[in-house]
């Protein structure tokens, strides 16, 4: 189960679940290219911790 199967099935508990992803391989994973729902974002890795915590507030 990679991450975004995870958080597909935490979401069919909390629909309303937020999630964040932190890869460093965007552009391979399951969470780019307008595959996102509402609800998730994404973070690319070498991330800036300033950015991390802004996110995680959100």
């Amino acid at each position: 189960m990679n991450g975004r199967q995870l958080a597909d099935a935490a979401r069919t508990i909390r629909p309303d679940l937020e999630v964040l992803f932190i890869t460093g391989y965007a552009e391979k994973s399951g969470v780019s290219n307008g595959q996102l729902t509402p609800g998730m974002r994404v973070l690319t890795e070498p991330l800036v911790v300033e950015t991390f915590a802004a996110r995680v507030l959100e």
